[in-house]
């Protein structure tokens, strides 16, 4: 069976932290003593994809504060098919035309978009999560840089990529991805809803929006809500909360000694704990002569394997 490998592109995606997280896997997992995986910001879930493929787990619960995000997720989980079907049909359109009517044609499916996005607010028909989700995909894979990112209004506003014949429906992937999402349970929720199915047998991965290094740098809009120290002190307090349970735990997040090697802000939040500085790929200036690689931080409640 082919490798499943994250259907969307993600800003802050963990597909080259991967060997880093591998590295630092609880002991337990390969060994089967943790039968369960818990990841209360899924994104582009290249961690729970990483996981389900290479480790001896039974249960998997994801969740995401974007309504859109876990629309596509459970599309994709009960009705792949026809999502490849739409997909195919829309690259074969996108890919007749010039490169002023794909613009065009960009801006009008995400003005299509954001309209129809009140419509998240109650159960959304099965025609319309497909749609909705094919829309999102396409969005993904031709606007710049591939990102998600949304406005006060929580309405989607990257602009338009200009790619050469990008690859809009990916059908072995699909596929891929969705035979492993028949063992998942998916919900739209805050990452606290997650405390009910985690104990002494689960791992849990938090890869909550990252604190920004500069005051330039402050992507954060991935929902229509803000994740600022006030919430990152939340998650500290719930991370020690199921800390109690026995659960091991791993949280991956920016590292601010990148710019102010004095900013102990994480040391202090999550002081007790194992810190980790791994280095990423990452590059953290507008300007390209002055980037470079960086650290971020892996922080875990338990020594390495």
């Amino acid at each position: 069976m082919r490798t499943a490998r994250p259907f969307l592109k993600w800003a802050g995606g963990k597909t080259q932290l991967l060997p880093a997280i591998t590295a630092r896997l609880p002991a337990e997992l390969p060994a089967g003593r943790i039968t369960r995986y818990v990841e209360p910001f899924v994104g582009s879930g290249a961690v729970f994809l990483h996981l389900a493929q290479h480790y001896p787990l039974a249960e998997f619960f994801l969740f995401d504060r974007n309504p859109e995000l876990i629309l596509a997720y459970r599309t994709l989980q009960t009705d792949c098919e026809p999502l490849i079907e739409r997909l195919a049909h829309i690259q074969a359109e996108y890919h007749r035309l010039s490169s002023a009517e794909q613009k065009d044609y960009f801006y009008r499916t995400r003005a299509e978009f954001n309209a129809a996005r009140a419509a998240l607010d109650s159960p959304t028909p099965r025609s319309q999560a497909i749609q909705r989700t094919a829309q999102l995909i396409f969005l993904n894979r031709t606007c710049y840089n591939g990102l998600f990112r949304v406005n006060a209004k929580g309405e989607f506003n990257v602009p338009f990529g200009s790619y050469k014949n990008p690859r809009i429906c990916d059908p072995g992937n699909l596929r891929a991805v969705s035979v492993l999402l028949q063992r998942v349970v998916v919900q739209h929720a805050d990452f606290e809803a997650c405390a009910p199915h985690v104990d002494a047998h689960t791992f849990v991965y938090f890869d909550p929006p990252y604190r920004p290094l500069t005051t330039t740098a402050s992507f954060t809009a991935y929902a229509r809500y803000t994740f600022d120290d006030d919430e990152q002190r939340r998650l500290a307090a719930f991370y020690r909360r199921l800390h109690a349970t026995g659960a091991k735990l791993m949280l991956s997040n920016s590292d601010p000694h990148n710019i102010d090697p004095h900013d102990d802000f994480f040391d202090r939040l999550y002081a007790g704990f194992h810190l980790h500085r791994v280095q990423a790929n990452r590059m953290i200036n507008s300007n390209p002569a002055r980037r470079g690689p960086i650290t971020e931080l892996l922080i875990t409640n338990y020594g390495e394997a």
